[in-house]
């Protein structure tokens, strides 16, 4: 199978964090390419010829593109190994809800924390938290967003806890005092060998972070 099935991916990305959570939770084994993205394979540019972006996975030299897109993939291919998407129709909906919901919110908020100073930065925290919060009551006292096993919200929101730090050294805040139960539901999913696996060490999310800044002139 790992020659069947490879994951054109970049190691800080979010993105694709959750395809290499997704095959570790089902114990898919897989070929692993790590891109330069300032000098593109051609392999990527070919398996993505639209958007030209990572995370790309190609499973018998067939591409399939954009990492929500990639999680049901893998949950359908290999629906018999931790089933990731609700069985439910009703409860799918609600799941596809806060992913997309996540994906509209959660990168873009967390760059205006490191891009961003003075009352913009301010308002970039201030929305951010909002939305943690919101997410912290979707929660509620369940286990995971998914129940009592990890699930599609889970896999799309955890992988933006290894940028978590960065915001915050960034931003001079704390996620943990503004949104508690968060951090507790992060810290379970980290007991997943999984997760603790497919998830880069924070501190050197932070320091690539420290040097787009430097590339992006942001002081």
């Amino acid at each position: 199978m790992a020659g069947e099935l490879v994951l054109l991916d970049f190691w800080p990305s979010p993105f694709g964090m959750r395809s290499r959570i997704a095959l570790a939770e089902k114990g898919i084994p897989y070929e692993y390419r790590e891109e330069d993205l300032r000098n593109k394979s051609d392999l990527l540019l070919q398996m993505n010829p639209v958007h030209k972006k990572i995370p790309v996975l190609i499973h018998n030299g067939k591409p399939v593109c954009e990492s929500v897109i990639q999680v049901q993939y893998i949950d359908e291919v290999w629906h018999d190994k931790a089933p990731l998407i609700p069985s439910d129709p009703y409860q799918r909906a609600v799941a596809r809800f806060w992913v997309d919901f996540i994906d509209k919110k959660m990168y873009e908020l967390g760059s205006k924390i490191w891009k961003t100073k003075g009352e913009e930065q301010a308002n970039a925290k201030k929305e951010f938290i909002e939305c943690l919060k919101l997410l912290e009551g979707e929660l509620g006292d369940k286990t995971y967003f998914g129940g009592e096993s990890l699930g599609y919200v889970d896999v799309a929101l955890v992988p933006f806890y290894s940028w978590f730090y960065a915001y915050e050294k960034c931003g001079d805040f704390s996620i943990e005092a503004e949104c508690p139960k968060m951090i507790a539901w992060v810290k379970r999913c980290m007991q997943k060998e999984s997760v603790a696996k497919s998830l880069p060490d924070q501190e050197k999310v932070y320091e690539f972070i420290l040097q787009l800044k430097k590339v992006f002139g942001i002081e």
